[in-house]
């Protein structure tokens, strides 16, 4: 049994016991509360506090103190994987320096879909200096570039993190193909990578694209998978298989996305937590995703439920009470209070040994 399996079968035995007589029930719950293991994930490092998908983020979260580390991968013109959301760069995020020779002519880079652009014209941009209105305090890494996945994993082995997962979402684009690298592609590279580092029992790989965790699963066997969903990429009582689901049918399993999941063997379910998706639960109008029901569901099946992205602390309350895995958060300084708040055990806080 796996890490992942193994902690889904610990949350099922915690549902159990909820039905125990008060007294009893009292003070199991007090000690699950001290022991269980929450898994606390900085969302692209946590960009609520720092500046999305950067060094400096990343360590901040490995210093304030996380279970793990989200991440994205986009994969460039030249077959680097370098550690960023979006496939077409944004002038929200990165600005243009100055071109990687003299006269280039896909100079500027802004507005352009990394797998058009090398390594070399990635890396000129200074994708640190800006800050997003939408998360007001957001701390500015002026003239950081964009971070190579190895970079990332450099930074937690000489952090020497070594109870810190990363989770690394392949961001195929299974929608526009041509819009990214091909799934191969990001499933070769990332796997190369995490071997390089010596992280194979640190890394879960996580995708909307499910076609890409089948492949992975048959190319690094070891690494837990991760699927990711919005409901909307089920493409439920459509017509045929959503191309984000790697041949599925959802209708073949009654719409379930659960079943489907487990039908290649993925060891979490990683879905929007509720509508909007940057809602929250006391907002009017909020509709629940994942749900109680869900969670009992999954874990009774041996997988692990960890919604995203949630920064309130009362979603992040239902949700734990619902009995989810983890959360994905924007703001991993709230959902640590709030563990703490629960006596939660919480994770480790590294620093820099120099």
């Amino acid at each position: 049994m796996n890490k992942w399996r193994a902690l889904a079968a610990t949350a099922v035995l915690g549902t159990a016991l909820a039905s125990l007589p008060a007294t009893a029930a009292q003070a199991d719950r007090i000690h699950d509360r001290s022991t269980r293991t929450f898994d606390l994930q900085a969302h692209r490092g946590g960009l609520g506090l720092v500046v999305e998908s950067s060094l400096a983020g990343f360590a901040n979260a490995l210093e304030l103190g996380v279970s793990t580390l989200e991440l994205d991968v986009q994969i460039t013109e030249d077959g680097q994987a370098v550690v960023t959301h979006d496939r077409r760069i944004s002038d929200r995020k990165c600005r243009d320096t100055a071109p990687v020779v003299p006269g280039d002519p896909e100079f500027p880079y802004v507005g352009k879909y990394i797998n058009t652009l090398t390594l070399a014209q990635v890396r000129t941009m200074d994708c640190g200096s800006l800050t997003l209105a939408e998360f007001p305090g957001q701390r500015a890494v002026p003239g950081a570039p964009m971070a190579t996945l190895r970079e990332v994993f450099d930074l937690v082995n000489r952090y020497r993190a070594r109870q810190v997962t990363l989770n690394v979402e392949t961001k195929v684009e299974a929608g526009a193909p041509h819009e990214t690298a091909p799934r191969e592609q990001f499933v070769q590279v990332t796997a190369a990578e995490i071997r390089r580092a010596g992280l194979l029992r640190q890394v879960t790989v996580q995708s909307f694209d499910w076609g890409a965790l089948m492949r992975m699963r048959e190319v690094e066997p070891r690494l837990p998978l991760v699927a990711l969903t919005n409901r909307d990429f089920l493409q439920t009582g459509l017509p045929g298989a959503s191309p984000w689901l790697g041949g599925i049918d959802i209708d073949d399993f009654g719409g379930d996305p659960l079943k489907a999941v487990e039908s290649f063997g993925a060891d979490a379910f990683s879905p929007v937590h509720g509508f909007p998706q940057n809602g929250k639960v006391t907002d009017p109008g909020y509709q629940p995703y994942v749900t109680k029901a869900m969670v009992d569901q999954a874990h009774a099946m041996g997988i692990k439920v960890i919604p995203w992205t949630i920064d309130d602390e009362a979603t992040m309350n239902k949700l734990i009470d619902d009995g989810v895995d983890g959360i994905i958060t924007d703001y991993p300084d709230r959902l640590r209070q709030v563990m703490e708040q629960r006596g939660l055990k919480l994770p480790k806080q590294y620093r820099l040994k120099r």
